[in-house]
């Protein structure tokens, strides 16, 4: 059995996460058990900035993924270029742990940037409604993508840690394919490292 070991930036991805990568598994190689742990989660400026907290972050995760399993970043990119971004932080990462394999994906600009990809499938889903100039293009534009989930989530307004594992859990992972380039990555990451 696959172990792959997470470090994520949020609380709300410390849930929302492995049940999306459950449903990728499904989705992309079923054929290959995989235990996902509870993820890592890191401060992303502390993380990143400070050696020391990135030397142990990355240590403990290739010690829970064990000597055939794998480690996986997945962090926001915000305004970084998520493919220059993630390339520098995994020549880093593969520094600390030369002896595991390891990904880095960068949602961009957030993960709410992948509901925002397969909206069309969350509509009614927590009260979120989308209107219907809504085109699949934008999903990566919007700077604030949990305030623009918000907005469409009526007087409930949008939460992280209840709202992100439900909505990872619900959105049509063929239309986020379609419109996120970085959900794209994180997908072609996991097939690459589950063979």
């Amino acid at each position: 059995m696959k172990s792959v070991a997470c470090i994520v930036e949020g609380d709300g991805e410390v849930a929302a996460l492995p049940v999306l990568l459950r449903r990728i598994c499904e989705w992309k190689t079923p054929e290959i058990p995989t235990y996902i742990p509870p993820p890592i989660r890191v401060y992303k400026d502390r993380f990143l900035n400070r050696e020391g907290e990135f030397r142990r972050h990355l240590l403990l995760a290739a010690a829970k993924c064990g000597e055939s399993g794998w480690v996986l970043v997945v962090l926001d990119a915000d305004d970084d270029c998520p493919k220059a971004r993630g390339a520098e932080i995994l020549a880093r990462a593969q520094i600390v742990i030369p002896h595991r394999r390891i990904a880095v994906v960068l949602a961009n600009r957030e993960y709410e940037a992948w509901f925002i990809a397969a909206a069309r499938s969350l509509h009614g889903v927590r009260s979120f409604k989308l209107e219907t100039t809504h085109s699949d293009g934008d999903a990566e534009l919007p700077r604030n993508a949990k305030g623009w989930m918000s907005k469409r989530m009526g007087g409930a307004g949008y939460n992280e840690t209840t709202d992100q594992p439900a909505f990872s859990a619900q959105l049509d992972l063929q239309q986020a394919f379609d419109a996120s380039r970085s959900f794209r990555k994180l997908c072609s990451e996991w097939e690459k490292h589950q063979s």
